[in-house]
Protein backbone atom coordinates (compact mmCIF):
# COMPACT_ATOMS: atom_id res chain seq x y z
CA UNK A 1 0.00 0.00 0.00
CA UNK A 2 1.65 3.22 -1.18
CA UNK A 3 0.14 5.30 1.62
CA UNK A 4 1.58 3.16 4.41
CA UNK A 5 5.04 4.79 4.70
CA UNK A 6 3.60 8.31 4.67
CA UNK A 7 0.97 7.49 7.26
CA UNK A 8 3.32 5.64 9.62
CA UNK A 9 5.92 8.39 9.44
CA UNK A 10 3.26 10.93 10.36
CA UNK A 11 1.98 8.74 13.20
CA UNK A 12 5.48 8.25 14.57
CA UNK A 13 5.92 12.02 14.73
CA UNK A 14 2.76 12.21 16.83
CA UNK A 15 3.67 9.62 19.44
CA UNK A 16 5.15 12.15 21.85
CA UNK A 17 2.67 14.93 21.05
CA UNK A 18 0.83 16.35 24.06
CA UNK A 19 -2.93 16.98 24.02
CA UNK A 20 -4.20 20.52 23.59
CA UNK A 21 -7.85 21.08 24.50
CA UNK A 22 -10.15 24.09 24.76
CA UNK A 23 -8.71 24.93 28.18
CA UNK A 24 -5.35 25.86 26.63
CA UNK A 25 -6.63 29.02 24.90
CA UNK A 26 -9.16 31.65 25.93
CA UNK A 27 -10.65 34.70 24.22
CA UNK A 28 -11.63 37.81 26.14
CA UNK A 29 -14.66 38.06 23.83
CA UNK A 30 -16.09 34.68 24.89
CA UNK A 31 -19.09 34.62 27.22
CA UNK A 32 -18.38 30.97 28.07
CA UNK A 33 -16.26 29.31 30.70
CA UNK A 34 -12.81 27.78 30.50
CA UNK A 35 -14.18 24.43 29.30
CA UNK A 36 -16.50 25.86 26.64
CA UNK A 37 -15.64 25.78 22.95
CA UNK A 38 -15.60 29.27 21.43
CA UNK A 39 -15.28 30.56 17.88
CA UNK A 40 -16.30 33.57 15.80
CA UNK A 41 -18.25 33.80 12.56
CA UNK A 42 -15.93 33.48 9.58
CA UNK A 43 -17.42 36.07 7.27
CA UNK A 44 -17.95 38.91 9.77
CA UNK A 45 -15.71 41.97 9.83
CA UNK A 46 -15.30 45.23 11.76
CA UNK A 47 -16.91 48.30 10.18
CA UNK A 48 -14.17 50.60 8.81
CA UNK A 49 -13.83 53.68 10.98
CA UNK A 50 -16.30 52.39 13.57
CA UNK A 51 -14.37 50.19 16.04
CA UNK A 52 -17.32 49.84 18.43
CA UNK A 53 -19.95 49.04 15.80
CA UNK A 54 -21.37 45.52 15.43
CA UNK A 55 -19.49 43.50 12.83
CA UNK A 56 -20.80 43.44 9.24
CA UNK A 57 -20.98 40.44 6.91
CA UNK A 58 -18.85 39.80 3.82
CA UNK A 59 -20.08 36.43 2.55
CA UNK A 60 -17.31 34.08 1.52
CA UNK A 61 -14.51 36.34 2.82
CA UNK A 62 -12.90 34.91 5.95
CA UNK A 63 -11.76 37.41 8.58
CA UNK A 64 -8.20 36.37 9.51
CA UNK A 65 -8.33 38.16 12.87
CA UNK A 66 -11.17 36.12 14.37
CA UNK A 67 -10.55 33.73 17.27
CA UNK A 68 -9.91 30.27 15.82
CA UNK A 69 -7.67 28.67 18.46
CA UNK A 70 -10.31 26.18 19.60
CA UNK A 71 -11.04 25.19 16.02
CA UNK A 72 -7.36 24.63 15.37
CA UNK A 73 -7.04 22.50 18.51
CA UNK A 74 -10.06 20.44 17.46
CA UNK A 75 -8.71 19.94 13.94
CA UNK A 76 -5.39 18.95 15.51
CA UNK A 77 -7.23 16.42 17.68
CA UNK A 78 -9.01 14.97 14.64
CA UNK A 79 -5.73 14.68 12.74
CA UNK A 80 -4.03 12.96 15.67
CA UNK A 81 -6.86 10.48 16.23
CA UNK A 82 -7.31 9.76 12.53
CA UNK A 83 -3.60 9.23 11.95
CA UNK A 84 -2.81 7.28 15.13
CA UNK A 85 -5.83 4.99 14.85
CA UNK A 86 -5.03 4.36 11.18
CA UNK A 87 -1.49 3.40 12.15
CA UNK A 88 -2.83 1.14 14.91
CA UNK A 89 -5.14 -0.57 12.40
CA UNK A 90 -2.24 -1.14 10.04
CA UNK A 91 0.25 -2.45 12.60
CA UNK A 92 -1.55 -3.46 15.78
CA UNK A 93 1.12 -1.51 17.67
CA UNK A 94 -0.26 -0.43 21.06
CA UNK A 95 2.02 2.63 21.07
CA UNK A 96 -0.33 4.23 18.53
CA UNK A 97 -3.54 3.37 20.39
CA UNK A 98 -2.06 4.51 23.71
CA UNK A 99 -1.07 7.85 22.17
CA UNK A 100 -4.56 8.31 20.75
CA UNK A 101 -6.10 7.49 24.12
CA UNK A 102 -4.11 10.28 25.80
CA UNK A 103 -5.82 12.80 23.56
CA UNK A 104 -9.26 11.24 24.03
CA UNK A 105 -8.88 11.29 27.80
CA UNK A 106 -7.77 14.93 27.82
CA UNK A 107 -10.73 16.10 25.71
CA UNK A 108 -13.54 13.93 27.06
CA UNK A 109 -12.59 12.39 30.42
CA UNK A 110 -10.14 14.43 32.53
CA UNK A 111 -12.07 17.01 34.62
CA UNK A 112 -9.32 19.62 34.43
CA UNK A 113 -9.06 19.68 30.61
CA UNK A 114 -12.20 18.19 29.05
CA UNK A 115 -14.63 20.15 26.92
CA UNK A 116 -18.23 20.70 28.04
CA UNK A 117 -20.55 18.67 25.73
CA UNK A 118 -22.44 21.69 24.38
CA UNK A 119 -21.84 24.48 21.88
CA UNK A 120 -23.35 27.68 23.23
CA UNK A 121 -20.57 30.05 22.16
CA UNK A 122 -19.60 29.00 18.66
CA UNK A 123 -19.64 31.35 15.65
CA UNK A 124 -20.17 34.42 17.85
CA UNK A 125 -20.36 37.84 16.19
CA UNK A 126 -19.03 40.90 17.99
CA UNK A 127 -21.88 43.21 18.90
CA UNK A 128 -24.54 40.80 17.64
CA UNK A 129 -24.44 37.27 19.08
CA UNK A 130 -22.58 35.48 21.90
CA UNK A 131 -23.10 32.24 19.98
CA UNK A 132 -25.28 30.90 17.16
CA UNK A 133 -26.94 27.69 16.05
CA UNK A 134 -24.80 27.53 12.92
CA UNK A 135 -21.81 27.24 15.23
CA UNK A 136 -22.59 23.53 15.53
CA UNK A 137 -20.79 23.00 12.26
CA UNK A 138 -17.53 23.73 14.09
CA UNK A 139 -17.60 20.33 15.82
CA UNK A 140 -17.71 18.58 12.46
CA UNK A 141 -14.10 17.64 13.10
CA UNK A 142 -15.21 15.45 15.99
CA UNK A 143 -16.70 13.02 13.45
CA UNK A 144 -13.36 11.28 12.85
CA UNK A 145 -12.59 11.51 16.56
CA UNK A 146 -15.77 9.58 17.35
CA UNK A 147 -14.98 7.07 14.64
CA UNK A 148 -11.44 6.56 15.92
CA UNK A 149 -12.70 6.18 19.48
CA UNK A 150 -15.24 3.57 18.39
CA UNK A 151 -12.55 1.53 16.62
CA UNK A 152 -10.28 1.64 19.67
CA UNK A 153 -13.11 0.71 22.04
CA UNK A 154 -14.37 -2.10 19.83
CA UNK A 155 -10.78 -3.32 19.52
CA UNK A 156 -10.39 -3.50 23.32
CA UNK A 157 -7.69 -0.82 23.27
CA UNK A 158 -9.47 1.42 25.81
CA UNK A 159 -10.01 0.53 29.49
CA UNK A 160 -13.69 0.19 30.36
CA UNK A 161 -13.80 3.23 32.65
CA UNK A 162 -12.46 5.53 29.96
CA UNK A 163 -14.59 3.85 27.28
CA UNK A 164 -17.74 4.49 29.31
CA UNK A 165 -16.82 8.14 29.87
CA UNK A 166 -16.03 8.73 26.18
CA UNK A 167 -19.28 7.11 25.05
CA UNK A 168 -21.15 9.18 27.64
CA UNK A 169 -19.61 12.44 26.41
CA UNK A 170 -20.61 11.81 22.81
CA UNK A 171 -24.02 10.55 23.88
CA UNK A 172 -24.58 13.72 25.92
CA UNK A 173 -23.45 15.93 23.09
CA UNK A 174 -25.61 14.23 20.44
CA UNK A 175 -28.61 14.52 22.79
CA UNK A 176 -27.85 18.24 23.28
CA UNK A 177 -27.65 18.65 19.50
CA UNK A 178 -31.14 17.20 19.15
CA UNK A 179 -32.82 19.01 22.07
CA UNK A 180 -31.28 22.47 22.54
CA UNK A 181 -32.79 25.27 20.40
CA UNK A 182 -29.44 25.78 18.68
CA UNK A 183 -29.30 22.11 17.72
CA UNK A 184 -32.90 21.99 16.56
CA UNK A 185 -32.46 25.10 14.41
CA UNK A 186 -29.29 23.66 12.88
CA UNK A 187 -30.97 20.30 12.29
CA UNK A 188 -33.77 22.00 10.33
CA UNK A 189 -31.66 24.56 8.43
CA UNK A 190 -31.69 22.51 5.20
CA UNK A 191 -28.47 23.49 3.56
CA UNK A 192 -24.95 22.19 4.19
CA UNK A 193 -25.41 22.95 7.90
CA UNK A 194 -28.24 20.47 8.41
CA UNK A 195 -26.34 17.80 6.49
CA UNK A 196 -23.29 18.49 8.66
CA UNK A 197 -25.57 18.13 11.69
CA UNK A 198 -26.64 14.69 10.49
CA UNK A 199 -23.08 13.55 9.78
CA UNK A 200 -22.07 14.49 13.30
CA UNK A 201 -25.09 12.88 14.91
CA UNK A 202 -24.55 9.71 12.89
CA UNK A 203 -20.93 9.40 14.03
CA UNK A 204 -21.71 10.27 17.65
CA UNK A 205 -24.79 8.01 17.81
CA UNK A 206 -22.77 5.18 16.27
CA UNK A 207 -20.25 5.46 19.10
CA UNK A 208 -22.85 5.96 21.83
CA UNK A 209 -25.14 3.19 20.53
CA UNK A 210 -28.15 5.47 19.99
CA UNK A 211 -30.26 3.63 17.40
CA UNK A 212 -33.05 6.22 17.53
CA UNK A 213 -30.83 9.09 16.41
CA UNK A 214 -29.25 6.91 13.72
CA UNK A 215 -32.73 6.13 12.38
CA UNK A 216 -33.50 9.88 12.34
CA UNK A 217 -30.39 10.54 10.25
CA UNK A 218 -31.30 7.86 7.71
CA UNK A 219 -34.82 9.28 7.46
CA UNK A 220 -33.60 12.82 6.81
CA UNK A 221 -31.10 11.56 4.23
CA UNK A 222 -33.84 9.77 2.27
CA UNK A 223 -36.76 12.17 2.72
CA UNK A 224 -35.12 15.61 2.86
CA UNK A 225 -31.50 15.83 1.73
CA UNK A 226 -31.74 13.83 -1.50
CA UNK A 227 -35.28 14.57 -2.74
CA UNK A 228 -35.58 18.25 -1.76
CA UNK A 229 -32.01 19.62 -1.67
CA UNK A 230 -30.42 17.92 -4.71
CA UNK A 231 -31.50 19.01 -8.19
CA UNK A 232 -32.15 16.85 -11.25
CA UNK A 233 -28.49 17.11 -12.29
CA UNK A 234 -27.06 16.02 -8.93
CA UNK A 235 -26.02 19.49 -7.73
CA UNK A 236 -27.12 21.29 -4.59
CA UNK A 237 -28.63 24.65 -5.66
CA UNK A 238 -28.19 26.33 -2.27
CA UNK A 239 -24.46 25.63 -2.41
CA UNK A 240 -24.15 26.54 -6.09
CA UNK A 241 -25.60 29.97 -5.32
CA UNK A 242 -22.87 30.78 -2.78
CA UNK A 243 -19.80 32.91 -3.43
CA UNK A 244 -17.77 29.69 -3.22
CA UNK A 245 -19.93 27.33 -5.30
CA UNK A 246 -17.13 24.89 -6.15
CA UNK A 247 -15.83 24.48 -2.60
CA UNK A 248 -19.29 24.26 -1.08
CA UNK A 249 -20.42 21.70 -3.67
CA UNK A 250 -17.45 19.51 -2.82
CA UNK A 251 -18.10 20.02 0.89
CA UNK A 252 -21.74 19.00 0.79
CA UNK A 253 -21.22 15.85 -1.30
CA UNK A 254 -18.41 14.83 1.07
CA UNK A 255 -20.85 15.22 3.98
CA UNK A 256 -23.43 13.10 2.18
CA UNK A 257 -20.81 10.44 1.51
CA UNK A 258 -19.89 10.38 5.18
CA UNK A 259 -23.52 9.85 6.19
CA UNK A 260 -23.90 7.05 3.65
CA UNK A 261 -20.78 5.36 4.98
CA UNK A 262 -21.72 5.62 8.66
CA UNK A 263 -25.47 5.16 8.61
CA UNK A 264 -25.90 2.44 5.98
CA UNK A 265 -26.96 -1.02 7.10
CA UNK A 266 -27.17 -4.29 5.17
CA UNK A 267 -30.91 -3.74 4.87
CA UNK A 268 -30.77 0.01 4.25
CA UNK A 269 -27.82 0.89 2.01
CA UNK A 270 -27.80 4.65 1.52
CA UNK A 271 -25.19 4.39 -1.21
CA UNK A 272 -27.74 2.48 -3.33
CA UNK A 273 -30.88 4.38 -2.34
CA UNK A 274 -32.71 6.32 -5.07
CA UNK A 275 -35.66 8.63 -4.42
CA UNK A 276 -38.87 8.48 -6.48
CA UNK A 277 -37.70 11.65 -8.27
CA UNK A 278 -34.39 10.03 -9.22
CA UNK A 279 -32.01 11.59 -6.69
CA UNK A 280 -29.16 9.44 -5.38
CA UNK A 281 -25.54 9.50 -4.29
CA UNK A 282 -24.60 8.18 -7.71
CA UNK A 283 -26.24 11.22 -9.32
CA UNK A 284 -24.39 13.59 -7.00
CA UNK A 285 -21.07 11.86 -7.61
CA UNK A 286 -21.54 11.92 -11.37
CA UNK A 287 -22.36 15.64 -11.27
CA UNK A 288 -19.06 16.60 -9.62
CA UNK A 289 -16.71 13.93 -10.94
CA UNK A 290 -15.87 15.66 -14.26
CA UNK A 291 -15.19 18.98 -12.51
CA UNK A 292 -12.79 17.34 -10.08
CA UNK A 293 -11.04 15.54 -12.91
CA UNK A 294 -10.78 18.84 -14.84
CA UNK A 295 -11.66 21.96 -12.88
CA UNK A 296 -11.40 24.12 -16.00
CA UNK A 297 -14.73 22.64 -17.14
CA UNK A 298 -16.58 24.09 -14.12
CA UNK A 299 -19.57 25.95 -15.68
CA UNK A 300 -20.45 28.10 -12.67
CA UNK A 301 -18.73 31.09 -11.09
CA UNK A 302 -15.26 30.63 -9.63
CA UNK A 303 -15.01 30.74 -5.85
CA UNK A 304 -14.31 34.19 -4.46
CA UNK A 305 -11.47 32.73 -2.34
CA UNK A 306 -9.37 29.54 -2.32
CA UNK A 307 -10.27 28.58 -5.88
CA UNK A 308 -6.75 27.29 -6.51
CA UNK A 309 -6.67 25.15 -3.33
CA UNK A 310 -9.36 22.67 -4.37
CA UNK A 311 -9.76 19.79 -5.07
CA UNK A 312 -8.08 17.44 -2.58
CA UNK A 313 -8.52 13.74 -1.82
CA UNK A 314 -12.26 13.97 -1.31
CA UNK A 315 -14.02 11.17 0.56
CA UNK A 316 -16.94 11.14 -1.87
CA UNK A 317 -14.51 9.88 -4.50
CA UNK A 318 -12.70 7.31 -2.41
CA UNK A 319 -15.59 6.00 -0.31
CA UNK A 320 -17.98 6.31 -3.23
CA UNK A 321 -15.59 4.44 -5.49
CA UNK A 322 -15.32 1.58 -3.03
CA UNK A 323 -19.05 1.48 -2.35
CA UNK A 324 -20.00 1.66 -6.03
CA UNK A 325 -17.05 -0.49 -7.20
CA UNK A 326 -15.79 2.27 -9.50
CA UNK A 327 -12.06 2.25 -10.07
CA UNK A 328 -12.19 5.63 -11.84
CA UNK A 329 -13.32 7.34 -8.64
CA UNK A 330 -10.64 5.67 -6.52
CA UNK A 331 -7.91 6.43 -9.07
CA UNK A 332 -8.90 10.09 -9.23
CA UNK A 333 -8.97 10.33 -5.43
CA UNK A 334 -5.51 8.83 -5.11
CA UNK A 335 -4.14 11.31 -7.65
CA UNK A 336 -5.15 14.26 -5.46
CA UNK A 337 -3.35 15.77 -2.44
CA UNK A 338 -3.74 13.82 0.82
CA UNK A 339 -2.76 16.84 2.94
CA UNK A 340 -3.23 20.61 2.91
CA UNK A 341 -1.74 23.39 5.00
CA UNK A 342 -4.49 25.83 4.00
CA UNK A 343 -6.75 26.51 6.97
CA UNK A 344 -9.88 27.02 4.87
CA UNK A 345 -9.35 23.68 3.13
CA UNK A 346 -8.77 21.82 6.37
CA UNK A 347 -11.83 23.48 7.93
CA UNK A 348 -14.07 22.19 5.13
CA UNK A 349 -12.46 18.76 4.76
CA UNK A 350 -13.53 16.87 7.89
CA UNK A 351 -12.99 13.30 6.63
CA UNK A 352 -9.29 13.09 5.86
CA UNK A 353 -8.37 9.60 7.11
CA UNK A 354 -10.07 7.05 4.85
CA UNK A 355 -8.53 4.00 6.50
CA UNK A 356 -10.68 4.42 9.61
CA UNK A 357 -13.80 4.41 7.44
CA UNK A 358 -13.10 1.19 5.57
CA UNK A 359 -15.57 -1.52 6.50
Amino acid sequence: MSERPRLLEKADDMLASKPRTVTADQSERSEGGQHDFYSEGDYWWPVPGKPNAPYEQRDGQTNPNNFVAHRLSMMRLADHIGTLVSAWKLTGNAAYSDAALRHLNAWFVAPETKMVPRLLYAQAIKGRHTGRSIGLIDTLHLVEVARGAKLLIDGNAVPETEATAIRQWFGDYSTWMNTHPYGIEERDWYNNHSIAWSLQVAAFADLAGDKGLMHLVRKKYKTVYLPTMMDENGGFPKELSRTKPYGYSLFVIDLMAGIAQIASTPDDNLWEFTTPNGRSMALGINFLFPYVADKSKWPYDKDIQYWDDWPVRHPFLLLGGLAKKRCDLVELAMSLPAESEVYEVRRNWPLRHPLIWMR
